[in-house]
């Protein structure tokens, strides 16, 4: 391979590098804002499984109330 050819080889890889390194930062932006959503969307899902629990619980009770009385 000559002098020439391999410092236009050079210049090729590193303007990919730079182009991957680019690339590659938007799709992490992109990963932490899908994580984030996803977390936001699991918390709101355990405050959806602890009120309906109370609202079970809370049915049973008066449920066993009503048979007790």
């Amino acid at each position: 391979m000559s002098l020439k050819n391999t410092i236009e080889k050079i210049k090729t890889l590193e303007v990919e590098k730079k182009n991957l390194l680019v690339e590659i930062e938007g799709l992490k932006k992109i990963a932490d804002t899908k994580a984030m959503a996803l977390e936001n969307e699991v918390g709101a899902l355990r405050e959806e499984v602890e009120s309906l629990k109370i609202l079970v619980n809370g049915s049973e009770s008066s449920s066993q109330n009503k048979i007790n009385t």
